[in-house]
């Protein structure tokens, strides 16, 4: 079975060459930017492709025709990939767990604390000129909430913990270490972060409702999916003052359309989806994809 890499980026590229090894069966790699013009050409004969930002509804998936599995680069298809569709057409779907969760739980705690501390609005008002120190928030004995205990949000726990912070986390399944209610989390906390994976029984979980049994003065941060919060809701509590500060790493359109709220708001720290980015999460991930390719390409026994 053929094997493309349908849209391996320039960041990519470098780590893609480190983790091939001698013996690897050989995958195509198409480099052009962006969504590329024409799938179904592209993988006219490829059986196979690797997948990194390239959206495929169910029109286009029922044009590649010769498609039979897509290795996604990451944990969340199903805000590229049509996964129903997907199915009809019987493309079988791989996505990659566990790679990046070290490096999204250091990207979230450093959220916390630029957000704890005012540091991004800090920084814009220095460069403007606004000599102006802003009282930040000391998170030595602060409670840190996690919604979410799978493999970042335990990470994220043990840096916490770290910092001297109290942990309380709640998990949608029974699990160890998750012995708060999710009511506890969200009136407890000082800090709240979600990493839950974003899916129909969680898009929306953290509701108007659930923002508002939030502490008064909570900073929040979300480096999972935006799909997970009213974004409406978040907004109007950042206005209020409620929610103290934001610290958003992914949003609803990426990059955020012009009209995002958030944007316009001193109280949000912004990152541009890059939680997952570092050269050695890249490498974990490209190698596990490439397995994978191997897997379905190399006959067993």
């Amino acid at each position: 079975m053929a094997a493309l890499f349908l849209d391996c980026t320039d960041d990519l590229a470098t780590a893609w060459a480190e983790v091939q090894r001698p013996g690897d069966p050989p995958v195509a790699v198409n480099m052009a930017p962006g969504q590329p013009a024409d799938v179904p050409a592209l993988l006219a004969g490829y059986d196979i492709c690797i997948d990194d930002h390239t959206y495929f509804d169910a029109d286009l998936l029922a044009r590649c025709r010769g498609l039979r599995r897509i290795v996604f680069l990451g944990t969340g298809a199903g805000s590229f990939i049509d996964l129903a569709a997907a199915a009809r057409c019987g493309i079988a779907v791989d996505t990659i767990k566990g790679y990046g969760d070290t490096t999204v739980a250091e990207h979230t705690i450093a959220l916390a604390l630029a957000a704890a501390r005012s540091v991004a609005r800090m920084d814009r008002e220095v460069r403007a000129g606004l000599w102006r120190q802003v009282p930040g928030v000391q998170v030595l004995g602060k409670t840190f909430g996690i919604i979410g205990l799978g493999g970042i949000g335990r990470e994220v726990a043990r840096m916490a913990r770290g910092l001297g912070m109290n942990v309380l986390a709640w998990n949608r399944s029974p699990v160890a270490d998750a012995g708060a209610t999710l009511d506890q989390v969200l009136e407890g906390a000082d800090i709240l972060c979600v990493a839950l994976a974003l899916n129909e029984a969680t898009r929306g979980f953290l509701s108007a409702e659930r923002l508002a049994r939030t502490k008064p003065g909570v900073i929040l941060v979300n480096t999972a999916r935006a799909g997970l919060i009213d974004q409406t809701a978040l907004a109007a509590l950042l206005r209020s003052g409620h929610i103290r500060h934001a610290a958003i790493d992914v949003f609803t359109a990426e990059p955020p359309l012009p009209d995002d709220p958030l944007l316009g708001l001193e109280n949000v720290t912004l990152t541009a989806h890059a939680g997952f980015l570092t050269p050695e999460a890249s490498r974990t991930m490209l190698r596990r994809a490439l397995d994978l390719v191997i897997a379905a390409t190399v006959p067993s026994g």
